[in-house]
């Protein structure tokens, strides 16, 4: 899960896995695979990091589970 900020301001948690798109335009929208559309307040490419960072979390938790 990925934290984001709604335009209004409300901080809200995404399943970074459900995300299909993101698009500046010239806020950011991000589109899940249900169709769902958010406008959130962060950049478009810091939302990329943030699945980045999220997905390298994931990655580690499952090598350290291995050892």
């Amino acid at each position: 899960m990925i934290k984001v900020t709604t335009l209004d301001k409300r901080e809200m948690y995404i399943n970074a896995e459900l995300i299909e798109r993101i698009e500046s335009v010239p806020e950011t929208v991000i589109t899940l695979i249900s169709g769902k559309k958010i406008l959130v307040a962060q950049p478009a490419a810091e939302v990329v990091d943030r699945i980045i960072a999220y997905r390298r979390q994931i990655r580690l938790a499952v090598t350290d589970s291995i050892k």
